[in-house]
């Protein structure tokens, strides 16, 4: 596992009117704190990656459809340095994946439907000056392949 990836699975509380998934509690272990939620979408096939920040951690859960999310370590001083870390979240595998600062990240939607993913970074979204660096997904020094493995 990559230095300072956390994986918490996801407490899933079913009735008969349907299902409450707690995802990122203030008092878990791996709650720092708080900046702000949001929810994006991907689309079946399509893979959004690579990005990093160097002062956000994210708190990452898919609430629908499943997703491929793979991490890279570019930190230079870390003991995992170029490690390469992969999930599968989603409604099947209802996870919280916690990304530090200098980890490279990024996801393929590999359901049928459309994946819709929380974020729960501990920083706010700088409008003016992103805490975002991004390479291209498919060409860049990252050692993943985002195609499909059939067989």
């Amino acid at each position: 596992m990559i230095e300072g990836v956390y994986v918490k699975k996801l407490r899933v509380i079913p009735d008969e009117r349907g299902r409450l998934m707690e995802i990122l509690r203030s008092d878990d272990k791996l709650f720092q704190k708080f900046g702000q939620v949001y929810m994006t979408t991907t689309y079946p096939g399509v893979v959004k990656a690579w990005h990093l920040h160097r002062q956000q951690t994210d708190n990452i859960a898919c609430v629908q459809g499943m997703i491929k999310l793979a991490l890279y370590d570019s930190r230079p001083e870390s003991a995992t340095k170029g490690e390469v870390n992969q999930f599968y979240l989603g409604v099947h595998n209802p996870l919280l994946i916690q990304v530090p600062p200098g980890v490279y990240h990024g996801w393929m939607c590999v359901s049928q439907e459309e994946a819709m993913v929380i974020n729960i970074p501990t920083e706010v979204y700088n409008y003016e000056k992103p805490d975002e660096y991004r390479l291209d997904p498919h060409q860049n020094d990252i050692p993943y392949d985002w195609r499909r493995k059939d067989g």
